[in-house]
């Protein structure tokens, strides 16, 4: 069973790296740092759920957070759009940068900061409007008025999410309507509208079927060409398929980082090894 784990996975980054250079080597080509942590410690109360944690993430490339349940990782992923300050009690210490700019800085604007950081979450969770509506809502949010390029935005952002064909006609249906792939790709529709830098995800495929999970892989890969995208995900031929680095996190530390094939197909640590070949988590 190990052994047709690991064969696939390995399939799958053979496929995915056939004819195109691996991270590493894009990083020499000239890749620039989009987000960086530096000694990255964070708190529940008394409870420290990340370690010293220092990564630096390129931009414009799919980096893959991976590890066994509490390990720390959807924790780290909320740290780039400080969702976890809406929990009471919690504490960072360390530096936390995107684009150079320390986003814990007090001078920073959190509702401008997650205006460039979007997030897409493990569930679909599309508003209670029409599709329409739901990609313009964070325009209008953010001030747009002008109709013409309200409908403008929203129509790219659709195409951007590999959804404008099918709901070009119903814009004015609810958006309960779709189907749940389709609701996901409208919430990743909605993050885009707002034109963000980053791509926050938590499990954005764990909710769906394999056809919708299949077309949300598709659109990550397109999608990085534009932004930077951090993924959550347990699975780990997703994973594999998806993702241009991955870091794996146990007990909220760093284990290990590198690019995908390294990671999966000879990591330097022991516990990254049994990990990716199922044999724990």
């Amino acid at each position: 069973m190990i052994e047709t784990k690991e064969a696939g996975i390995l399939t799958a980054i053979e496929t995915k790296d056939a004819g195109k250079p691996t991270a590493i080597e894009t990083k020499t080509a000239g890749k620039q740092t989009m987000i960086e942590t530096k000694n990255v410690n964070f708190y529940y109360a008394d409870f420290r759920a990340l370690k010293e944690v220092t990564i630096r993430v390129e931009a414009r490339a799919v980096t893959a957070l991976i590890g066994p349940s509490g390990c720390g990782k959807s924790t780290f992923l909320r740290l780039f759009n400080r969702m976890n300050d809406l929990i009471d009690g919690t504490r960072l210490t360390g530096e936390c940068l995107i684009d150079g700019e320390d986003i814990y800085h007090k001078s920073v604007d959190v509702d401008a900061l997650r205006k460039r950081v979007g997030m897409v979450f493990q569930k679909p969770n599309p508003f209670p409007k029409s599709i329409f509506e739901n990609v313009a809502y964070g325009l209008r949010v953010n001030g747009a008025r002008d109709r013409s390029f309200i409908a403008a935005r929203v129509e790219e952002s659709l195409r951007a999410a590999a959804l404008w064909v099918e709901v070009r006609d119903k814009l004015r249906a609810s958006a309960f309507a779709l189907s749940g792939g389709q609701q996901q790709r409208l919430c990743i529709a909605r993050a885009l509208a707002v034109s963000p830098s980053v791509l926050l995800m938590d499990e954005p495929a764990s909710a769906l079927d394999p056809i919708s999970t299949a077309k949300i892989e598709e659109l990550i890969d397109q999608l990085k060409r534009d932004y930077t995208i951090v993924i959550v995900t347990h699975n780990m031929q997703q994973a594999a398929r998806v993702s241009d680095s991955t870091a794996f996190f146990m007990l909220g530390e760093l284990v290990e980082f590198g690019s995908t094939k390294k990671i999966f197909a000879d990591p330097d640590h022991d516990q990254t090894r049994r990990y990716v070949a199922g044999r724990f988590g």
